[in-house]
């Protein structure tokens, strides 16, 4: 175990029809700093926590066992699932975030993230597809742990489902306001993938806050929420390299 002290928080609960978390959902915790964060994740009442903490310098808090609920996020879905905190581990990650200047992830935190992981998928036997940040389980609402998130250097360590973005090129992309039977492929593909997003064929706000979570975590180059070329083929290289018993009905 990489764990350096265990916080305990009050805020969790019992899993709900799960005997083993089979997930693992990755945070930033989005305050100043560490100590910030900490507070609010094992104050009680504040009805925020979460099963580990990785500090800047490495260092891991565990705050909550794996065998039970940590109630880090809220309002979320993934595969057709809509208690993902039941289902999951939840990793807090310290990182200002997006609304306090958002810094690099520096590479020994990074390290302990991936050793973290690492044995929870061990332990747990937790697919490398159901391994996901918090925007991909609640787009629109969160950014974390953001496109400056190293999904790439985690895959290639063991940790997570990637494939090489496709090129950014100018072509056709289908934006807001656009519908049909090419929108509603897109939506069914996001779907099988195991996000949350209805079928409407139209091109929505909905469909641009899946498609920039999308984005955020396997094309972080560029986030618009607009399926350009390289999304779109992302998408399919992700969706092709995933056994036929992941993908979501």
């Amino acid at each position: 175990m990489v764990v350096s002290e265990v916080r305990p928080s009050p805020n969790f609960g019992e899993r709900n029809d799960v005997s083993s978390p089979d997930m693992i959902v990755l945070h930033y915790t989005g305050m100043a700093d560490a100590a910030s964060a900490l507070s609010r994740l094992c104050t009680a009442g504040t009805e925020v926590s979460a099963h580990y903490v990785v500090l800047e310098d490495g260092n891991i808090i565990q705050c909550v066992p794996e065998s039970k609920r940590a109630w880090h996020s809220g309002n979320s879905h993934w595969a057709g699932e809509a208690d993902v905190n039941s289902r999951s581990i939840g990793i807090e990650i310290v990182n200002r975030g997006h609304d306090l200047g958002y810094p690099d992830f520096p590479l020994r935190q990074i390290a302990a993230v991936i050793t973290l992981c690492k044995g929870i998928i061990i332990r747990r036997e937790i697919p490398a597809h159901r391994i996901v940040g918090h925007s991909d389980v609640a787009p629109g609402r969160k950014k974390d742990p953001g496109e400056k998130f190293p999904w790439r250097l985690l895959a290639d360590s063991g940790v997570g489902h990637w494939v090489e973005p496709a090129p950014i090129a100018r072509g056709e992309s289908k934006m807001l306001g656009a519908s049909g039977d090419e929108v509603t492929a897109l939506q069914e593909a996001l779907a099988r993938y195991g996000y949350e997003i209805p079928v409407t064929g139209r091109y929505d706000n909905k469909t641009i806050d899946v498609v920039a979570a999308f984005q955020r975590h396997f094309r972080p180059d560029y986030i618009d929420g607009v399926a350009d070329y390289s999304t779109l083929t992302t998408l399919e290289e992700l969706l092709a390299t995933l056994p036929q018993t992941a993908l979501a009905s």
